[in-house]
């Protein structure tokens, strides 16, 4: 068993959270076979929470390295669109017509149109909104420390904070096609909330669509 602490983020911790976010971007692997850039990536990820709501991170270390985090949010209202995020990257950097991202990002106009005329369906719904749930977090581990307790240490540090502060609920979002994911999020008392949603753009590494699934838990 891995020695894992848990402790609050350091500005320090910033460039290990962003790589980390790199190596994990896709159901806990790396996500460079669609997605090439790592700083557009980690900025989509972590730059809101590392610049604006640093004291709602958690970071598990190991050996004297980050090894995972837990970014968390009170108010899922203020954070940044992803898509604002994306669109400065589009701009200023080019990923449209960039190799290891162009495919990306045109793969997903042509996802959600498609998605919408053959399905009616809408694309998933990053920015989810429920005062019931109001928080919300994000995790990723390393492989050498999963299944050492450093996953359950941050979420119950994170849900125990949100109780102390009278948080009503917190959500997340992850892949349906995650099943170890999806159970252990139940496990930490997590359920479903809605119907599992296509993700334009997102393709698995064997290029199968996949889908978005958002989770909730009531905290009083």
């Amino acid at each position: 068993m891995t020695d894992v602490v848990v402790r609050p983020y350091e500005p320090a911790d910033r460039a290990a959270v962003r790589h980390i976010c790199f190596l994990t971007g896709f159901a806990g692997d790396p996500v460079d076979y669609q997605w090439a850039d790592e700083e557009s990536f980690a900025d989509l990820f972590t730059l809101w929470y590392t610049e604006r709501e640093p004291g709602s991170i958690l970071v598990a270390e190991s050996e004297g390295l980050v090894k995972g985090y837990l970014l968390g949010c009170h108010d899922s209202s203020l954070p940044w669109p992803l898509e604002q995020i994306a669109m400065r990257h589009v701009r200023h950097r080019g990923l449209a017509f960039r190799p290891g991202t162009a495919g990306f990002l045109w793969r997903t106009v042509a996802d959600a149109a498609g998605d919408r005329i053959r399905h009616g369906t809408r694309p998933v719904d990053h920015e989810f909104h429920d005062p019931a749930f109001p928080a919300h977090l994000h995790i990723n581990l390393l492989p050498e420390i999963r299944r050492s307790g450093a996953g359950r240490a941050l979420v119950s540090t994170w849900l125990d904070r949100l109780r102390s502060e009278d948080v009503p609920g917190c959500f997340l979002q992850t892949l349906h096609e995650n099943t170890r994911a999806v159970a252990f999020f139940e496990a930490m008392g997590f359920r479903r909330h809605g119907d599992p949603i296509l993700m334009p753009g997102e393709r698995s590494p064997s290029g199968a669509r996949v889908h978005g699934l958002t989770m909730v838990q009531t905290l009083r």
